[in-house]
């Protein structure tokens, strides 16, 4: 279950396990509301000569896959019993769709939190953010720092953890050598937590050492006038899965600053394209990139720190750049799509299991509550997200 369908990672990540366990044999359906539409949207709507909307405007999502079965609602509003099907297991997405979840039916399946964020930003409604991680639901989380701040700031030590992985076929590169034109990248985002200003203060710097440095950027939102592009930087909006790729593969260092992040998929993606890492330590860069090895480790908001350790990579020798980028690479090929969604399979029959026991909420009355799996019962798991 999803707040709405876009093109954020984190609903690519939904799209990717939808899929794969479909494939696994399980029935599984996708439901959300469409994105509320803002009056600039509907705005819009109007100049173009296409009349004042009531309802959301279609976008783009990752949902968009017909081997994904997605039940858009008519409107946005709370997902109810009658919008989900029975089911073995139902999953929230997102703090609101907790909300939801746990109002479920029991009929509706063992309920089930996947957690890609600790969502406790000040943007949001805080305490009712923070309240849906002490609900009775069976939680999975993508990253290790987020199992250990389920486990100190909300007393649950049973969280399954399912690392996101990388699409092998879709995110690599041959082994290379550093670009003629030092080239660096990052991804856009008007988000504060994303720490893109402090990228741009970073690239101040290093266009003082590097004159003729390249710098590449995508991202699915347009630049605003807020967080404006620095002069120079090439930026491409929403480019096609295989863009993303070439863009990757041009860059000698990505640089991340998030502030905060639940996982950051293009790191990895970036590291599977052979491109060291200069990132902040948080989310997944805090575990999985080592200084000085796969790239470089920066606190939160030093934008010297951020260019030092750019510099650091850039200014290393070929034979140096090639270690960096060969352990990039084998830092972020460690793992599988493949074996990640048979990790979350595993952790959705633990929550079958443990609803059966009457640890976690819902799906009293599916086949769990004979202690028997679905996937023994028949050879399927119900699942609704």
């Amino acid at each position: 279950m999803m707040a709405s369908a876009d093109l954020a990672g984190g609903v690519r990540v939904i799209a990717i396990y939808a899929k794969a366990l479909a494939r696994m044999g399980h029935v599984v359906r996708v439901v959300s509301p469409p994105a509320a539409i803002s009056f600039r949207g509907k705005f819009k709507s109007w100049l173009a000569g296409k009349g004042w909307p009531n309802y959301p405007l279609p976008s783009a999502s990752h949902i968009d896959d017909e081997e994904i079965d997605h039940h858009l609602l008519d409107r946005w509003r709370p997902v109810t019993n009658d919008d989900v099907p029975d089911a073995d297991i139902v999953i929230a997405t997102w703090w609101e769709t907790a909300e939801w979840v746990y109002r479920l039916a029991p009929q509706k399946g063992a309920k089930v939190y996947f957690v890609q964020h600790h969502e406790v930003f000040s943007y949001l409604p805080v305490e009712r953010c923070r309240a849906t991680y002490l609900l009775p639901l069976h939680k999975i989380a993508v990253a290790q720092w987020l199992r250990n701040v389920m486990s100190a700031e909300y007393g649950d030590n049973v969280v399954d953890l399912v690392p996101n992985s990388v699409d092998h076929a879709q995110f690599f590169a041959p082994i290379r050598d550093q670009q003629g034109v030092p080239t660096v990248g990052f991804m856009y985002s008007p988000a504060e937590f994303k720490g893109v200003d402090v990228v741009f203060e970073a690239l101040k710097l290093l266009r003082k050492r590097f004159p003729n440095l390249r710098v590449l950027a995508f991202g699915s939102h347009s630049p605003t006038q807020n967080l404006p592009l620095p002069a120079g930087v090439e930026f491409f909006r929403s480019p096609a899965q295989h863009q993303i790729r070439e863009l990757y593969a041009q860059c000698d260092v990505w640089i991340t600053a998030s502030r905060s992040e639940g996982f950051n998929l293009p790191a990895m993606e970036a590291m599977a394209c052979r491109a060291p890492v200069v990132a902040t330590r948080t989310g997944w860069p805090e575990e999985a990139v080592k200084s000085g090895i796969n790239g470089v480790l920066v606190e939160i908001d030093d934008p010297d720190g951020i260019a030092e350790g750019t510099q650091w990579v850039l200014t290393r020798n070929a034979v140096q750049w090639r270690e960096l980028s060969d352990n990039a690479y084998a830092t972020a090929t460690a793992g599988s799509w493949q074996e990640s969604a048979k990790m979350f399979e595993e952790a959705l029959m633990h929550a079958c299991e443990r609803s059966a026991r009457g640890e976690i909420a819902g799906g009293y009355v599916t086949q769990c509550a004979n202690n028997v799996p679905a996937t023994e019962a028949n050879g399927t798991i119900r699942v609704s997200r």
